[in-house]
C-alpha cells in the first residue's frame, strides 16, 4: 500500500509509513515530463536555456515565456506546469522588490534562492495546499561579492548552488553531458555555454517522437553589464547552426566506427 501511494496521496501533509510524501513526488514527475531547462555558470556570467514545446505545429509561437527577469541582476528560467512556474516567478519578483525597498540594494542571488525555496516548501506543509509542479533555475550576480552564481529550486522546496544544472524531461542525459564538460575543474565562457546548451537540447530532441519546440536563451554576464538579458536572435541562430553541425559530425563518426 505504501509504495502505491493509495490512501497516502490525498494531502501534501500526509506521510506514508516509509516517510514519503507522494504529492511532492507527483509534482516532481510533472516536471520530468516538461521541456528541458539547462543553465551553466561561466567564467564571465551565467547562461539559461529552456526548451519551449509548441502545443500545435501550426502555431508560430506558444506565447508563453519560460525565462523571466525578476530583478536587474537576477533572471529565472522555469519548467514544469507553466501556471505554477509563473506563480513562483511572481513571488521572486516580490521578494526582489521587497529587498530593494528594505535595504536599498539589489537582492543577492543566494538570498533570492532561499526565499523562493521557502515559499515553494510552504506549499508542501499544509493539507489545503498542493506542491508546485515546477522547477526554477536562478541566474544572478551578487553586487557585493562581484560574483555570478547559479541556483535551482525544486518542487520539494530544496535549493542548491550549481556549476551547471538541468531540469525537465531530459534532466538525466543533460546532466551526463554537462558532467563531461568538467565545469567543476575549468570554466567556459558564456559564448561557449550558449553553444553547448543548444547542442545538448538538440541532441536530446527526437524529431520523430517529440513535439516541435522553440529554444529560449538568456544570459547575465560581463558583456551585458551584469544585467539579465535575452540572447540576441543572430547569436542564437549561429549557435543552433553550430550545434546541428556538431551533431551531424558525431553521427557520421559513429557510423564510420560502426
Amino acid at each position: 500500500m505504501a509504495s502505491s501511494g493509495s490512501g497516502y496521496d490525498l494531502s501534501s501533509s500526509t506521510f506514508s509509513p516509509d516517510g514519503r510524501i507522494f504529492q511532492v513526488e507527483y509534482a516532481t514527475k510533472a516536471v520530468e515530463h516538461a521541456g528541458t531547462a539547462i543553465a551553466i555558470l561561466c567564467s564571465d556570467g551565467v547562461v539559461l536555456g529552456v526548451q519551449k514545446p509548441l502545443i500545435q505545429k501550426m502555431l508560430v509561437s506558444s506565447f508563453s515565456q519560460r525565462i523571466y527577469t525578476v530583478s536587474s541582476n537576477c533572471g529565472v528560467g522555469m519548467t514544469g506546469f507553466v501556471p505554477d512556474g509563473r506563480q513562483i516567478v511572481a513571488r521572486g519578483m516580490e521578494e526582489a522588490a521587497s529587498y530593494v525597498s528594505t535595504y536599498g540594494a539589489s537582492i543577492p542571488p543566494s538570498i533570492l534562492a532561499d526565499r523562493m525555496a521557502s515559499y515553494v516548501h510552504y506549499f508542501t506543509l499544509h493539507g489545503a495546499l498542493r506542491p508546485f509542479g515546477a522547477s526554477v533555475l536562478i541566474a544572478g550576480y551578487d553586487e557585493e561579492t562581484k560574483n555570478p552564481s547559479l541556483h535551482m529550486v525544486e518542487p520539494n522546496g530544496v535549493a542548491y548552488g550549481y556549476f551547471a544544472c538541468a531540469a525537465g524531461k531530459g534532466r538525466q542525459p543533460a546532466k551526463t553531458e554537462l558532467e563531461k564538460l568538467e565545469l567543476h575543474k575549468k570554466s567556459i565562457t558564456c559564448a561557449e555555454a550558449i553553444k553547448q546548451i543548444c547542442r545538448i537540447i538538440y541532441m536530446l530532441w527526437d524529431e520523430n517522437k517529440d513535439k516541435p519546440f522553440e529554444l529560449e536563451l538568456s544570459q547575465l554576464s560581463k558583456e551585458t553589464n551584469w544585467k539579465h538579458k535575452g540572447v540576441p536572435k543572430e547569436v542564437l541562430a549561429a549557435a543552433t547552426s553550430w550545434a546541428k553541425e556538431q551533431l551531424e559530425e558525431d553521427d557520421e563518426d559513429d557510423m564510420e566506427e560502426g
